[in-house]
């Protein structure tokens, strides 16, 4: 099972209409490619300017609300829409990461794809940096999922707690086998795998996610964090090119998982 390609349901349950599912949220990313590329080709003389991308914001008193913050540093100003804990999330993570990987805003993938409503879109938060970030760099725009699920939520999605253990990078059953995955034990009984996914899944829906690294780390606590440096996607909702790299390169995610700021404090 791809835990990763699971986040966005559980950011789901429980949220009423509309309705959600992975499938279609990660639909085929390859057709919508090829249906764009054929138009570029047509195209290829005109030249698009790369302006400001609009950023849908659908208001409440929280999670889903985004907060523009440049990673370069503090000094970016949310919008009197933006949430004061969406703009300290992404403020906190951009203190973390170095300025070229671009501007940080938290979003909701929920809002932005499949129009839903603060409410609907609200999802418990373990870890103080858990949520959806998009990533805007040259033009582009790519996106981070951060979560944290503890014991009772691994055990009750699989059965059984986490394993630091387990090694991801050998394929079980019909699972889909891991693109260059690595695999880490790491200090504190701790592991870390990640894994280049190409996204390139069945469907015939509105939405195509481009290619992503992947990753999880396991606690022997049995829980675990689940991450995607996407790409970015096409299609509804899109807000702009995919990226031609993951937002976060794998040593920058394994910096980011390591490191005592996403864990719960307490």
């Amino acid at each position: 099972m791809n835990d990763v390609r699971e986040l966005l349901d559980r950011a789901a349950e429980g949220a009423g209409q509309p309705a959600f599912s992975a499938r279609a949220v990660y639909a085929k990313a390859a057709r919508i490619r090829r249906r764009r590329r054929a138009a570029a080709s047509a195209a290829v003389l005109a030249v698009v300017a790369a302006g400001a991308f609009t950023l849908p914001r659908t208001g409440g008193d929280e999670d889903p609300a985004p907060a523009s913050v440049a990673s370069a540093g503090p000094s970016a100003s949310p919008s009197a829409s933006a949430s004061v804990s969406a703009a300290d999330r992404a403020g906190r993570l951009a203190a973390l990461l170095p300025p070229d990987v671009g501007e940080i805003e938290e979003v909701s993938l929920l809002a932005l794809i499949k129009g839903a409503t603060p409410e609907q879109a609200r999802t418990d938060r373990l870890g103080p940096l858990d949520g959806q970030y998009a990533f805007r760099r040259d033009g582009g725009v790519g996106y981070l999922v951060l979560t944290l699920e503890d014991r009772e939520a691994v055990e009750k999605k699989t059965g059984r707690p986490a394993d630091p253990d387990e090694d991801l990078c050998v394929r079980v059953g019909q699972e889909p086998s891991r693109t260059d995955c690595e695999r880490e034990a790491l200090p504190g009984g701790r592991a870390l795998t990640t894994w280049r996914d190409t996204m390139d899944v069945g469907g015939d829906d509105s939405v195509g996610w481009g290619p992503e690294l992947a990753g999880r780390l396991v606690q022997p606590d049995g829980s675990q964090f689940l991450v995607r440096s996407s790409t970015g996607f096409e299609g509804t909702g899109a807000q702009g090119p995919l990226l031609p790299e993951p937002p976060l390169s794998r040593a920058q995610l394994k910096e980011l998982l390591t490191g005592p700021e996403v864990q719960p404090k307490g």
